[in-house]
């Protein structure tokens, strides 16, 4: 009979204690997945300089982001235009003017590289391939790393460098081979069910040939990242969810097989600081994460060209 009392008493702690548990449980889960909710922002193709009013344009567009107020905001490269071709002043200044334009900001900024931040590539520029900042040396001092990742709220977010730099001082998309080790060794230790957003600034792939062109016109290798299909087979057995893509100014959602998003996000600058191109005005994107889904909209920041 003792037995029985103490078996009883037993049975019925540990049905109260699940019951207990399980109201715990229940609230605290809906927290997590509320605060796994978030916004950023992607802007692209800023193109900052001292001419036609693209500090202010540039000043512009980042109040606009600051009373959006998102967790953070991704830069997809072309920061400034342009030190392709330019002598070491005229770049000092440039990447000066986006340093302190970027200090407006209040949330954290992560910047990727573009084609315009590669610092005396062309002949045109004079430079001397010694100098200490030729390349992509004057971005990493400068601005940073060229590849990173962080993450945010659960999600991982991998920032590449796109741009290939030929023997004969000419850009093409290509993501080197240090960063595809990089990327494979990053991905060893990313949960195969953890969200994934690449920022790259040459699209992966594009419509945009083809919409203007035809549907048999051909990508440039200048259009696009010419190993795309190596890079993105590294992440093929995880959870890649969006592609964030800057470099040709215009706007496209290519949404794959109900599972990635290549966004190609238009232009802050929009046609250099001369207007809308191709009828798209200047502006930049607002991500929302809401219980893993993604959505975006295309923010018109008001920005109109001075005449």
């Amino acid at each position: 009979m003792k037995h029985f009392k103490l078996n009883l008493l037993l049975a019925v702690f540990v049905v109260l204690s699940i019951a207990f548990l399980s109201s715990c449980i229940k609230p605290i889960q809906e927290g997590q997945k509320e605060e796994r909710n978030f916004t950023f922002v992607f802007m692209t193709d800023i193109h900052v300089k001292p001419e036609n009013n693209a500090i202010e344009g540039f000043k512009q567009a980042i109040k606009k982001v600051n009373e959006l107020s998102p967790d953070f905001v991704i830069t997809g490269g072309d920061l400034v235009y342009d030190v392709l071709e330019q002598n070491y002043g005229r770049a000092d200044s440039l990447y000066n003017i986006y340093l302190e334009c970027q200090k407006e900001f209040k949330m954290p900024v992560y910047n990727t590289i573009g084609n315009h931040e590669v610092f005396g590539l062309y002949p045109e520029s004079g430079v001397d391939k010694n100098h200490p900042e030729f390349g992509k040396k004057m971005y990493e001092k400068r601005i940073g790393k060229r590849f990173y990742s962080f993450e945010h709220k659960g999600w991982k977010i991998y920032i590449l460098d796109s741009i290939g730099e030929s023997e004969e001082g000419t850009y093409y998309g290509y993501v080197d081979s240090v960063q595809m080790t990089w990327i494979k060794n990053e991905l060893q230790n990313v949960d195969t069910t953890t969200p994934i957003i690449i920022s790259v600034h040459i699209p992966f792939i594009t419509t945009q040939t083809q919409i203007l062109e035809g549907a048999l016109a051909k990508n440039s290798e200048g259009l696009v990242i010419t190993n795309s299909k190596e890079v993105l087979d590294l992440f093929a057995h995880h959870n890649l969810k969006l592609v964030l893509q800057g470099h040709l100014h215009f706007l496209e959602d290519i949404y794959v097989q109900d599972k990635v998003h290549f966004i190609t996000a238009g232009a802050v600058c929009s046609k250099w600081w001369k207007g809308k191109y191709y009828g798209l005005e200047e502006g930049f994107l607002l991500v929302r994460i809401e219980d893993g889904n993604i959505s975006w909209e295309y923010i018109d920041y008001g920005w109109e060209v001075d005449n």
